[in-house]
């Protein structure tokens, strides 16, 4: 019997949740996508969180993704979310809002779980890399099939900035640029990613990566770059494939 699993995809715009066949790597039903509450504190964004788990009559391990580091069920950083996050024992808030046993894991980690096992790096061995982006550029990086969580290389300083701060598709948004400028900008970011690791698959992934073929031809890598297989859905199938293992 399968086991379906409810992920849920903590962002800085959407909060985003699907009940999840773990043995396929397949969304079962609905997606539902809750706006992310202003303020995004932990208790706000909780109580969405408790609205999807109830909105699916869900009792069961739970996976969530956020966007930042996560060390042991605690966040560490708040990037493009409240501040007050940082240090906060996700794990632990959200197990006592939603009485299900909970995982919290960064949200590019649980993209590429879920690509590396059944979709875009399924089977590829040395370094994979994919990055999403979305209001930020969340990263995660695979040697040999093997997660090296928590990389968050959107930080990467590139002219003086954060890299999300230049290339996210929200500063594509907010500057109205189009595809060729946008991916002038991802270029700059990934002549760094290549000095750095020499990736030999780039996997693109966010809500962005249902236009590849508007964009794709423009960049450039010594990698192979294609996009994901489960565009914005990996982290909830990643969340929800993490979650799963909870309850062996």
């Amino acid at each position: 019997m399968n086991k379906i699993t409810l992920g849920i995809d903590i962002g800085g715009s959407g909060i985003k949740g699907a009940l999840v066949d773990t043995a396929k790597g397949e969304i079962v039903g609905e997606r539902v996508r809750l706006d992310t509450p202003n303020p995004s504190t932990p208790e706000n964004c909780a109580q969405v969180v408790r609205e999807l788990v109830e909105h699916f009559k869900y009792a069961g391990p739970l996976g969530v993704t956020f966007p930042a580091v996560v060390q042991h069920g605690v966040t560490l950083t708040a990037a493009n979310v409240d501040k007050s996050w940082i240090d906060c024992d996700a794990q632990t808030l959200l197990q006592n809002v939603t009485t299900c046993p909970v995982i919290v894991l960064n949200d590019a980690d649980a993209a590429g779980i879920a690509e590396m096992t059944f979709g875009a790096g399924q089977g590829v061995m040395g370094t994979v890399a994919m990055f999403t982006f979305g209001t930020g550029i969340g990263s995660a990086f695979f040697i040999d099939g093997v997660l090296f969580p928590n990389t968050e290389f959107g930080h990467l300083l590139i002219r003086g900035k954060d890299a999300e701060k230049r290339a996210s598709a929200k500063v594509k948004e907010d500057k109205d640029l189009k595809w060729k400028q946008w991916a002038k900008r991802v270029n700059e970011f990934f002549v760094e990613i290549d000095k750095l690791f020499t990736p030999d698959l780039i996997i693109i992934g966010g809500g962005i990566s249902k236009k590849f073929e508007k964009f794709g031809k423009y960049l450039e890598s010594n990698a192979d770059i294609v996009p994901a297989k489960f565009l914005n859905d990996a982290g909830i199938i990643g969340a929800a494939m993490a979650a799963s293992q909870l309850s062996k």
